[in-house]
Formats: structure tokens, C-alpha cells, sequence
């Protein structure tokens, strides 16, 4: 059969296909996983009850024959949709309404509405998505329909003496790269970031919203792991923020649903009436029992609360016991790792890596352990363009790591990867990363 160039480019290869696959597909008989990539959620005990609680409450009153048996509106289920704007009106002051509010199936859903929403051929020229940070998301880089579509600019990187490191923006290129190509048609950025665990400081998201303002584009700021749901940050700054040339994503995902899509949108009431548009040309309508369950826990403040108290204390415990792995398996090793302000992932930089950090993945991966090479979250270049790599010097040296699975699990992948990595500098042959397999 013949594709079209659509056909032919979201059906390709890609990074997102790989760790999407490498989270649902079991990995050779008698090899026992040890998963540390894909972004799976840890299931949090109180969370979890919580939403049993409110599928109960559904069956008791029967009001579950209704969510399952009903479309709701392309723009969502309306009772969720008002809930959601009058919490967030009412918590951070935002002028905002349920025309404001659009639900997808899952935020990759409203990414890939948004992108070519704002980017590809218009009126005989190409838009564009920048992202101001790179390395980003994964998820990103192939949601294109035209290609060439997504450009970035590479971060700053500060060093300290604790074998850490912070991605900064480097503001002068990113206003020098606006100033220069007025076809960028959004600017979008995840915060916390996604693979990096890096929050953009309230400094920064108010100077890519001066630049998007002066330059007439929205901001999209990808909130999957931030306030006040899922809560997954670990720093002070970084203040929730919208107005009308914002476009706010957020995601039920990381706050205990994630095989239940359930995206919410908070834009302009013209960019929300589209969204609504696509999603019913492209799915009907969204899933209503994400909505279901988690209205009345948003509309009383539960599931805020939830977050607070158990979700970011959760994983504040597990990014520590990464970070103390890190530093013991790692011991006498050069190695960093991104300092954790937020996400579930910690990001490992490894530059005495011998190899490519897709092979590196690819031998760990014979050995059990699963990750995600850090190629795939630098996108964007016209280096890459030409088929060379990414401007960045930790391009094909990292991987990113999940630390959300089950305790014995991440400290012996993270051993396993400290021993290979180790290993490469005696005999960079395959037969290096025998002696972990068992």
C-alpha cells in the first residue's frame, strides 16, 4: 500500500512509538524488567481511594449509566467544565469562564491540536512551534503534520559542585531568534520540563510571555506535572500563571489516571471553541469518566489537596532515593544529573559515554533495564535538518530515568546502568554488559 506524506510521517519511526512500546511490550522471556522509562505514574494509595470512592458514589446514585452511555459536548462534559473554571477563578483570581475550558483525550491529544493549529502552511508560508529549552518532551517532536514545523533553541547548562546541573534559557537567542522569524507561530515550553525535571522560574515564563505578547503568539506552557494538580515540584517558584495569550495544558495523567485521557485546556474562549472543533472532527467528543470522577474532587478541593499532601510528598521521597543511588553506585564515576525540581524523571548525563546514548539504551534494554536515550528529547535543528547532531554537547550523553516504580526496581536499574557505564571504560565491546544480565 502507499501512504500519503501524512500517512508516511506519523506512522515512521519515532521516539514516542519506542517508549510507548517499551511500556507495553514484554521484553524477552526470562529477562526480568527493570522499567525506568516511559512516563507511567506511581499509584499513590490515597489517590486511588479517593477515585473508588467516587466510582462507588456514581454506581450508588446511578448516575454511571449516564457517563458511560452519553456523548458529552466536544468541548467537554459541561458540569466538569464549569467546575474547573469556577475552582480556578476563585483559587488564582484568572478571568476566566467555562467557555475557557476544552477537555481532550489526554494532553498529547490537545499538543497535537495545538501544533498544527498554529504551525505548518498558512497563506503561502510556513509556521512554526518554538521551544525555547531544549532538551523537551519526547512527545513533541513528531506531532507536526508538515515537516520541518518544530525549531528550538538549545539551553544555557550550569554546573555545581555536587555533580548537578540546571538548563537556563538563554533569553538573548530566544529574543534574537523571534525578532528574526516572524513565521513562529506559538512558543511552548513544559514546566516542569520534561525529560530534565527543570522548572522554569517565574523570571523566565514572564519573559517568554513579554515575548509572546510583543510578537502576537500564544504561550503554551504545558502543566502535566505542575500546581496545583498533580503538584509534582519541588521548588518555590514557580507561581501558576494565565491570561488571554496564554494556553494552558493540564492532565488528570499524573495525578492517578493516566489509562483514563483526560486533558483540560484553559485559553481564550476563541482557542477553546476551536479545540472544541477539532475534537469533533477527530474523536467525537472526550471521555467522560475522567471528568466524572474528578469533578466533584476539584469542585470541593480534594483532589488539590490529594496533591499536596500525598502526591508531592510521594515523589519527593522517591527523587531522594534516586539522587542517594545516584551518588552510591555512581561513586568515583564522571556523571551528573539534572537537578530535580519537578516531573518524575531524573536525567542522567554521562560524558565519558563511549557510545551513542540510543546504543547504550539498547544494550541496558538486553540486560532488563529500560530507559529513554536522551537523542529523542533534542529536536528542532537545522543541523539535524542536514542529518547532523543536535548543537548540544549532551545531545547522544544522557538518559532520562523514571523513579516512580517500586523501590527494589530503580535502585537495581540504576545499579545495572552504573555498572555498564563503568564497564565501557575497560572494553567498549557488547560483551561488557554481560556480566549484568543475570
Amino acid at each position: 500500500m502507499e501512504l500519503t506524506d501524512f500517512g508516511k510521517k506519523l506512522t515512521g519511526g519515532s521516539g514516542i512509538l519506542q517508549l510507548m512500546d517499551d511500556l507495553g511490550k514484554p521484553l524477552a522471556k526470562g529477562i526480568r524488567p527493570y522499567p525506568l522509562g516511559g512516563g507511567n505514574p506511581a499509584r499513590v494509595p490515597e489517590v486511588e481511594k479517593a477515585y473508588m470512592e467516587r466510582m462507588e458514589a456514581l454506581v450508588s446514585c446511578g448516575a454511571f449509566g449516564d457517563v458511560i452511555s452519553r456523548y458529552d459536548s466536544p468541548q467537554g462534559r459541561m458540569s466538569f467544565i464549569e467546575t474547573v473554571a469556577t475552582y480556578f477563578r476563585n483559587l488564582y483570581g484568572w478571568d476566566i469562564d467555562g467557555d475557557n475550558v476544552a477537555v481532550t483525550n489526554g494532553s498529547q491529544s490537545a499538543m497535537f491540536y495545538l501544533f498544527n493549529m498554529f504551525s505548518g502552511t498558512s497563506s503561502g508560508r510556513k509556521k512554526t512551534i518554538l521551544f525555547p529549552l531544549m532538551p523537551e518532551y519526547v512527545g513533541y517532536a513528531d506531532q507536526g503534520i508538515e515537516e520541518g514545523t518544530m525549531v528550538s533553541i538549545a539551553s544555557k547548562c550550569t554546573v555545581f559542585g555536587d555533580n548537578t546541573f540546571k538548563y537556563t534559557m538563554d533569553i538573548e537567542a530566544v529574543s534574537s531568534y523571534m525578532a528574526e522569524h516572524p513565521e513562529v507561530g506559538a512558543i511552548c515550553v513544559s514546566r516542569p520540563t520534561n525529560p530534565s525535571g527543570n522548572v522554569l522560574t517565574d523570571d523566565e515564563i514572564h519573559e517568554l510571555d513579554v515575548l509572546a505578547k510583543r510578537y502576537s503568539v500564544p504561550l503554551i506552557i504545558d502543566n502535566a506535572y505542575g500546581l496545583p494538580f498533580p503538584d509534582i515540584v519541588f521548588i518555590d517558584e514557580a507561581t501558576p500563571v494565565w491570561n488571554e495569550n496564554i494556553i494552558l495544558s493540564m492532565s488528570l495523567s499524573k495525578i492517578g489516571l493516566p489509562s483514563i485521557r483526560t486533558g483540560i485546556i484553559i485559553a481564550s474562549k476563541e482557542i477553546v471553541s476551536a479545540i472544541s472543533g477539532l475534537n469533533a472532527i477527530a474523536a467525537l467528543a472526550s471521555g467522560s469518566m475522567g471528568q466524572a470522577l474528578a469533578e466533584d474532587l476539584i469542585g470541593s478541593g480534594r483532589l488539590v489537596r490529594l496533591a499536596r499532601e500525598h502526591v508531592m510528598p510521594f515523589y519527593r521521597r522517591r527523587k531522594e532515593m534516586a539522587e542517594g543511588w545516584i551518588r552510591k553506585y555512581f561513586d568515583g564515576l564522571e556523571c551528573m544529573y539534572h537537578r530535580i525540581e519537578g516531573s518524575i524523571f531524573c536525567w542522567l548525563y554521562l560524558p565519558r559515554l563511549r557510545i551513542p546514548a540510543k546504543e547504550f539504551y539498547a544494550e541496558l534494554k538486553k540486560t532488563g533495564v529500560i530507559t529513554v536515550p536522551g537523542e529523542y528529547f533534542f529536536f528542532g535543528s537545522k543541523e539535524q535538518e542536514e542529518g547532523r547532531p543536535y548543537p548540544h554537547p549532551h545531545y547522544d550523553k544522557c538518559l532520562r530515568i523514571n523513579y516512580s516504580g517500586d523501590e527494589e526496581s530503580v535502585e537495581e536499574g540504576i545499579r545495572r546502568i552504573a555498572a555498564a557505564y563503568r564497564a565501557q571504560d575497560r572494553d567498549v565491546s557488547a560483551a561488557v554488559f554481560s556480566h549484568i544480565r543475570n
